[in-house]
Parts: structure tokens; sequence; C-alpha cells
């Protein structure tokens, strides 16, 4: 089984985020993945990990039955899913996503001191958000 969860560990926005105010994701004829982690993360700090929260978004947007999770969590993490480096919110939005030791997850806006004192964390291992452009 492939796991996207990190310990201890700050993601930093991308090199070439564009904004240097934390954003929303915008809504676009329902809700976007990015949206959807918005909110999940945001509204419930420290609640998920990375692997529960991508779950997450994979059932509610394939509309996954109860008796079926089990089995499809099995067939998704089979694979390799990408990390939350990946996510828009710290390529795009401005969000730094922080693991802690448990493996689970909050978001800082990337100018709040929250996020400044987290960057500069040595007790922490910082990675950056992949970039939007190769």
């Amino acid at each position: 089984m492939h796991s996207t969860n990190y310990t201890n560990t700050f993601i930093e926005v991308a090199d070439d985020c564009k904004t240097e105010v934390a954003k929303v994701p915008p809504e676009k004829q329902g809700k976007t993945v990015a949206l959807m982690q918005f909110e999940l993360i945001h509204d419930n700090p420290y609640q998920y990990t990375s692997d529960e929260l991508l779950f997450a978004i994979y059932v509610a947007r394939n509309g996954i039955n109860p008796s079926e999770r089990e089995a499809k969590q099995a067939e998704f993490f089979s694979k390799g899913q990408a990390c939350l480096r990946s996510s828009p919110l710290g390529k795009l939005y401005g969000w730094g996503i922080h693991h802690n030791g448990d493996a689970k997850i909050a978001l800082y806006a990337c100018e709040s001191d929250d996020y400044t004192r987290l960057k500069n964390d040595a007790s922490l291992k910082h990675v950056k958000a992949m970039k939007s452009a190769r």
C-alpha cells in the first residue's frame, strides 16, 4: 500500500506561486478538488492525514457507497497517489500545509505569522509545493 503521509513536515508554497496572500479556491460549476481540499483541511485542522483527505475526496467525487469503501480504499492506495506537494493549495493559492507528528494536516496562509514560524522551524522537514511551470 502506498501512502502520501508525511510527519513533522511543512510544505511551503511553490516558488512560482503568483499570490502573496492566501486565497480560497474559487467554485467552478461545482466544487473543485482544490476547494474540497481547502474546506476539509481548513474546517478540520489536524483531523485528517493526507491519505484520509485524498480518499475522502475520491469517495465524494465518485459517489462510493459505504459498503464499497474498504475495497475501493485498498484499490485506491494500491497505486501511488500524488502527495499534497502537488495540491493547487500550495501551487496556486498560497497555502502552506503542516503535517504534525501524527501525520495530521493543517493549512497556514503564506502571509501569516504562523506560516513564517513554521517555515523557520528547524525541527521540521521542509519541502516546497511543486511548481506550476516546468
